[in-house]
């Protein structure tokens, strides 16, 4: 049986894994063919269709064999991801882009829906504290606590008809 005492061998052949693994999914990122379908999922068809241009696939579409056209001549002409994605946005503006860039006032639409989420439980959580520090929700604990103390003749009778109702009453 094996001694788990050396840390490091577990430590190195972990890092092989990693490494194995990430040279398995780097193995076709700098092939023309992923770079194009790769870019073509983050670029929109500008026909008014609303589907990714490299998806579009509707019966006489104007625009994305031509935008196919570009961006394949983008890829071949050496340009990196970055300058391919920026010479879209500027020549059909940023709604070209499947997504919004992460500067400027773009960042509120990756930022607001986090805050959103973010106010709403604040929000709860002070309405639910409010409810519970408000005179009814005080009231409704008293309501329980005076149940507790009551004289042996009120509590038969509660007994009674929870047996003859065969429910508590609401009491």
């Amino acid at each position: 049986m094996r001694s788990f005492k050396n840390p490091g061998g577990w430590m190195k052949g972990a890092q092989a894994l990693a490494l194995a693994v990430a040279v398995c999914f780097s193995l076709g990122a700098t092939d023309a063919g992923s770079r194009f379908n790769d870019l073509g999922h983050r670029l929109m068809c500008t026909c008014g269709c609303a589907q990714l241009l490299g998806e579009c696939n509707h019966v006489g579409c104007t625009e994305s064999g031509r935008e196919r056209g570009e961006l394949s001549d983008g890829i071949s002409s050496g340009k990196n991801d970055k300058e391919i994605l920026a010479s879209f946005s500027a020549k059909y503006g940023a709604t070209v882009l499947a997504a919004p860039t992460t500067k400027g006032f773009d960042l509120v639409a990756w930022v607001a829906p986090f805050a959103v989420f973010a106010a709403a439980l604040l929000g709860t959580i002070l309405l639910i504290r409010r409810w519970i520090a408000s005179p009814a929700g005080k009231a409704q604990a008293t309501k329980f606590a005076d149940s507790a103390n009551q004289d042996p003749e009120t509590k038969a009778l509660r007994e009674k008809i929870r047996r003859e109702t065969g429910s508590d009453g609401g009491f």
